[in-house]
């Protein structure tokens, strides 16, 4: 259920919040190179190999590489700053594309192209959980006591802003492999991960407090260790399964048509979905619920995944993967603000890195099978994967929507730490 905009403080209000343009402009420059990652290794390597299940295959890594290594870096954060893991971060990462973009080139064999994938994912710079975690941090949300009003907002915010990099990022990645050159688009994705990652990491003033050495009496505890967090951590493995199935899939059927300039044009509609989609959740005040809007946005998404591979033209595969990005949106707002709710804020990046690791990993298995089915069977095929994804993700979180329960003020989150008492939030 929703209410009109007045009843809950709106962008414009978000927006005024002292301290946010400081982070909010180079974070979005920071990460709009994230969006041009899996499609510009894909290109290059496709390319230079002839072959969709050799370049999923060496994104997949590097998506697999993210996923496992951008949860210690939040954890790093959150115990020493952003800003001591972001600077290194940058430079080893704009080396390690470089790296791989000069074996790709060079015809290196493929267990090379691995190699070089794996620091090129685990390099990643997480700023999109680093700026949730700074609007947490300025907003003053903490798990146990009702979130600001500001903070589902803020959720869809960093929902759009992400959806933009996603508009911009593939077409621009596309334009760049077939225009100019195939390495272009990594090429970019590295110079402007450097530029972008250093001017964010400058803003010291909004970041969270580092929260120092563990002791004895306040132990450092992975986010992991919150059962609403491995729920959502499923959850948004299928949100992956999505974004690659799709990204592979729409490549692929644009050049099994002959139109491979149509890639970067459905893709743009399809996060174009997403990000109009995450605008009207912030607009809107809501009555019901962050976990059963994350319940219904789910269900909406599988429903609209499930039609794709059945479509063989421009026009309804541009309709339909509308109406997926549509879905896509109000999942991921609400296991966002769902974190604010669970989580502590020592470990609030951590958390934020786990769902983006999650998307990355469901990304990378998303990108590894629907290349080969697309190799073997055709581009349809390939986007069987968003619907798989979608189908199993959305039967865990039905059986295990309970452990989305915030916990009861006063009480510790993490398991071992102490008993918790879930609350009826809806």
């Amino acid at each position: 259920m929703a209410s009109t905009v007045s009843d809950r403080p709106g962008y414009g209000q978000l927006l005024r919040t002292p301290g946010a343009w400081t982070f909010l402009l180079p974070g979005f420059a920071a990460r709009q190179p994230f969006a041009m990652l899996t499609i510009g290794i894909v290109l290059l390597v496709q390319h230079t190999t002839g072959s969709y299940g050799s370049a999923g295959a060496v994104a997949a890594v590097s998506g697999v590489s993210m996923a496992l290594f951008a949860p210690q870096g939040g954890k790093l954060a959150d115990r020493f700053g952003q800003r001591a893991v972001l600077l290194p971060g940058v430079v080893v990462h704009a080396a390690s594309v470089g790296a791989l973009t000069a074996l790709a080139l060079a015809d290196a064999p493929l267990w090379v192209l691995f190699l070089a994938a794996v620091p090129t994912g685990a390099s990643i710079p997480q700023v999109g959980p680093m700026v949730r975690a700074r609007w947490a941090a300025v907003l003053g949300a903490a798990p146990g006591r009702p979130a600001s009003p500001l903070m589902a907002t803020a959720a869809a915010f960093e929902s759009v802003t992400d959806e933009f990099t996603f508009v911009v990022g593939p077409v621009l990645a596309t334009a760049l492999c077939t225009g100019v050159h195939p390495a272009a688009g990594l090429i970019t994705e590295a110079a402007l991960t450097l530029i972008g990652g250093l001017f964010f990491a400058a803003q010291r003033s909004t970041q969270p407090a580092p929260r120092g050495a563990a002791t004895a009496e306040a132990p450092h505890r992975s986010a992991l260790s919150v059962p609403g967090v491995r729920v959502l951590a499923i959850t948004f493995l299928g949100i992956g399964a999505v974004f690659g199935g799709m990204q592979v899939s729409l490549t692929a059927f644009s050049e099994e048509i002959g139109r491979p300039g149509a890639n970067g044009l459905l893709y743009g509609i399809f996060a174009a979905g997403n990000m109009l989609a995450g605008i009207a959740c912030g607009a809107i005040a809501w009555k019901s619920s962050p976990r059963r809007r994350l319940i219904v946005g789910y269900v909406a998404l599988t429903l609209t995944a499930s039609g794709l591979w059945a479509v063989h033209s421009v026009p309804l595969l541009a309709g339909l993967g509308l109406l997926v990005g549509l879905s896509i949106a109000p999942a991921l707002i609400s296991g966002y603000t769902l974190v604010d709710a669970l989580v502590p804020a020592s470990a609030r990046t951590e958390a934020f890195t786990w769902l983006t690791g999650a998307v990355a990993l469901g990304q990378a298995g998303a990108v590894t099978v629907a290349g080969q089915l697309a190799d073997r069977h055709g581009a349809s095929t390939g986007f069987v994967v968003p619907l798989v994804g979608t189908v199993l993700a959305l039967a865990t979180l039905l059986a295990l929507r309970s452990r989305l329960a915030p916990s009861v003020p006063g009480r510790l989150v993490a398991r071992g730490v102490g008993h918790r008492r879930p609350v009826t939030v809806d």
